[in-house]
């Protein structure tokens, strides 16, 4: 376990994250209007395997201790944190990789040949004009510069072991 001023101080630079994470998804949701079909209560995305980084489920477990502990998970197929109506009970706190989804994503990867490739994706439900492929750069979230960041976070806390934890695991033992 971590000495709590790592902790707290993880915790502390998570927030700020979050919180330019989510101003510069705010540009891109604008710049894209109607495009983006993301609602509340629009789940499609809402996987039930996600995991994230140790620091992201400690955030979750203090912002929302009362509803780990005294409600049962969304059953199994979507997201542990779905209600009966397939919106987020913690929405303001939710890890990073929810914050950008439905946004037009951009990736590098290397090729079999070594080569840099630019990939893109996006939500088929937000799928629209202009093609993906037309976006200019800025139009589009960069995926690499803050999951850096946030597994930086994670180090503080574990020492470069860069553990992670499904969401579904953190209610109080109530499987469903």
């Amino acid at each position: 376990m971590p000495h709590r001023k790592d902790l707290d101080q993880a915790l502390t630079e998570l927030d700020r994250l979050y919180g330019e994470v989510d101003r510069l998804a705010a540009r891109l949701v604008e710049f894209h209007g109607a495009r983006l079909l993301c609602r509340r209560g629009c789940h499609a995305c809402c996987a039930d395997e996600l995991t994230v980084f140790e620091v992201e489920a400690e955030s979750i477990r203090q912002h929302t201790a009362s509803l780990l502990e005294t409600e049962l998970p969304h059953p199994t197929g979507h997201c542990a944190f779905l209600d009966g109506e397939g919106a987020c009970r913690i929405y303001s706190h939710r890890p990073y990789v929810c914050r950008t989804q439905g946004l037009p994503l951009r990736w590098f990867q290397e090729s079999d040949t070594g080569a840099l490739v630019e990939y893109r994706d996006i939500c088929p439900l937000n799928d629209g004009a202009p093609p993906l492929e037309e976006l200019p750069e800025s139009a589009c979230w960069l995926i690499g510069p803050f999951e850096a960041r946030l597994a930086g976070l994670q180090r503080l806390l574990d020492g470069g072991a860069l553990r992670r934890l499904p969401l579904r695991s953190l209610f109080a033992g109530r499987p469903r």
